[in-house]
């Protein structure tokens, strides 16, 4: 099982600490890529995958995500068909 698959696994459960690092690590696994849009974006992220867009806030002062943003990555992935 690869890290991919583990992540996978790991966000099905709906874990309580999945870390904003896990999400985008898996996002870049399933071929999204990272953009903050410079300076003045803050906290706000984008995945960017061809013309498929999914925003994000980074989470602070934790680095656990909150339990609507874990159901918000389940329900992006589960739309491109990666889950």
């Amino acid at each position: 099982m690869g890290k991919k698959d583990k992540l996978i696994a790991r966000l099905k459960l709906k874990p309580k600490d999945f870390t904003f690092s896990e999400a985008k690590t898996l996002m870049g696994l399933c071929g999204y890529t990272l953009s903050n849009a410079g300076k003045t974006s803050g906290s706000r992220v984008c995945f960017i995958k061809g013309d498929k867009v999914f925003r994000m806030h980074k989470p602070h002062p934790r680095q656990e995500l909150p339990a609507y943003q874990v159901k918000e990555l389940i329900d992006e992935l589960n739309q491109e068909d990666l889950l």
